[in-house]
């Protein structure tokens, strides 16, 4: 018996050396999901039309479409409209929007370059103000041209000097993040991040202080000529600094050949994609988020009816998918985005805290869950709690749990 357990202690000690390097290997490149919370949705506006009173003017124009639309919007969410509506208004006017993106690219265009430096410049010190006055979001950035061949000048010449004319106007990089769009190569990513070491150092900022996402708009992406997925590799190309993959909706089905009428983000290959882009950012801490639809609910009685009731299905469709961010292009798509959203957390909380509450305590019941299926529940809650959906005592006393016991069953570190 003594020989045996000798054998089984020098096995182990044979492994650990074989597989150490792999274990830290791993430990780096999936650490688990990063900390904080995750906004529901990024604001995509053209830099042209930014202003530091952007927020408190949306939520306003957000609210004034519910008003102006009362009824629609109670047909459109049907029975839970009353329950609904009134944390609807609360977040329209505490937190219109969560995640903000000033365009420089596609909703920009292209003009001289005397007319992008001055919008640059121009929108940098309008964040300044907002963040002075208490209206920026708490995560915001911009999003300039890509880095192909013909926008790659212009793109970095926009990139520097936003970050320049921010840190110039005294503004922070808390929350900052920028969109690196068009992604073809993972050399692009490696791009990106020698840009970022760049503008730190000339700056004088610590390692690691600017770090952006990913817009995967291009089928090279997701299959490369030797049949991988580019984008796996692009996720580890930059750590520490990508913190994000977007899903761009219209040019990843142009790019794919389907007609413009049938463009969306529930397209089989939107699905395809967003697929691939699931299992490659799984484990990393990289954020998913899911593309816009540019269906608007504006017009009359009726066209408001079919962009909301379009909008509410598609955020819910995403958040099923486990797409718990996505783009919003119009003010007024900011109340069916947070009440699909609201709703999502809402209907699904009694069974998942019920779920959690007996895998908690060991006790039985009609399912049988695993601790990765309890990892999944207790980050359902724990999303709910922090875009406001929930509150903490409804889910202490339902769950048996703390938020912060859920948050750390929700997103242990990989050890």
């Amino acid at each position: 018996m003594r020989c045996v357990e000798d054998l089984a202690r020098e096995l182990v000690d044979e492994l650990d050396a074989r597989l150490g390097a792999e274990d830290d290997a791993l430990v780096a490149r999936f650490p688990g999901e990063r900390p904080g919370r995750q906004p529901v949705h990024t604001v995509y506006v053209p830099a042209d039309r930014y202003d530091a009173d952007l927020t408190r003017s949306w939520g306003e124009q957000a609210r004034h479409a519910m008003a102006d639309h009362a009824l629609v919007l109670r047909e459109c969410l049907d029975e839970t409209a009353p329950e609904l509506l009134p944390l609807v208004v609360d977040k329209l006017e505490r937190e219109p929007i969560e995640d903000l993106r000033i365009d420089f690219e596609d909703g920009y265009g292209v003009r001289p370059d005397e007319v992008e430096d001055a919008d640059v410049a121009r929108a940098a010190a309008a964040v300044a103000t907002a963040e002075t006055d208490g209206t920026r979001p708490a995560s915001y950035g911009i999003r300039f041209k890509s880095f192909e061949r013909p926008t790659r000048r212009r793109g970095v010449a926009t990139y520097v000097g936003f970050v320049d004319h921010l840190l110039d106007a005294g503004a922070s990089l808390e929350g900052f993040v920028v969109t690196l769009p068009k992604v073809t190569s993972v050399a692009q990513v490696e791009a990106m991040t020698t840009v970022c070491d760049r503008v730190e150092a000339a700056r004088a900022l610590p390692s690691g202080t600017l770090r952006f996402e990913i817009q995967i708009e291009t089928p090279q992406s997701i299959l490369g000529p030797d049949g991988a997925a580019p984008v796996a590799r692009m996720v580890h190309a930059a750590p520490g600094r990508v913190v994000g993959l977007h899903y761009g909706t219209y040019d990843y089905s142009a790019f794919c050949g389907i007609a413009a009428p049938y463009q969306s983000l529930d397209h089989p290959v939107a699905d395809h994609a967003k697929a691939v882009l699931q299992a490659a950012a799984a484990g990393t801490g990289v954020r998913l988020s899911d593309g816009s639809t540019n269906i608007l609910p504006v017009g009359d009685a009726e066209q408001v009816r079919r962009g909301w009731a379009l909008h509410l299905r598609l955020v819910r469709r995403s958040l099923e998918r486990g797409f718990y961010q996505g783009w919003d292009l119009h003010p007024a798509q900011l109340p069916t985005r947070y009440a699909a959203t609201y709703a999502f957390y809402r209907e699904g909380f009694a069974d998942a805290a019920d779920r959690l509450r007996r895998y908690h305590a060991r006790s039985e019941g009609g399912v049988l869950d695993e601790p990765a299926t309890a990892r999944a529940l207790a980050d359902f809650i724990v999303r709910g709690l922090e875009c406001g959906a929930l509150h903490e005592d409804d889910a202490a006393q339902a769950s048996g749990m703390s938020a912060a016991q859920l948050t750390d069953l929700a997103r242990p570190a990989r050890a």
